[in-house]
């Protein structure tokens, strides 16, 4: 059974907030980098800066718990000064302390039936 947790936030951009959004995130990017467990943590945004796609992906539970309950928080109220969360999908099966905090989010959970991870991929 894979360990990993990871997950995709879909989020509305606020009307004229992209630029302070980017600026907003950076520090976050950063902390999130420096989060051992933290294997992806990647926005992507659409050509007119309206919808942004956040791709995260930890280590297992224990990761997610860490980065959700110390590492988030210092940043959420200028994060969310940007965007709504409109969707937030977990994949894998994160335990009951990581699913209660993900919960908070709306979170809609699927849970892998088959498939791989290629590790060695995942190193940049």
């Amino acid at each position: 059974m894979r360990e990993e947790i990871y997950w995709l936030v879909t989020c509305d951009v606020k009307p004229g907030k992209f630029q302070d959004f980017t600026e907003a995130i950076e520090p976050l990017v950063a902390a999130t980098k420096a989060e051992e467990g933290s294997l992806i943590y990647d926005y992507s945004v659409n050509d007119d800066e309206t919808v942004v796609h956040i791709l995260e992906m930890y280590r297992d539970s224990e990761a997610v718990v860490s980065h959700v309950t110390t590492v988030f928080p210092q940043f959420a109220e200028r994060f969310l000064d940007g965007v709504d969360i409109t969707g937030f999908v977990v994949f894998g099966t994160p335990d009951a302390a990581a699913k209660e905090i993900l919960d908070g989010f709306g979170s809609t959970y699927l849970r892998p039936f088959s498939g791989f991870t290629r590790k060695e991929s995942l190193v940049s």
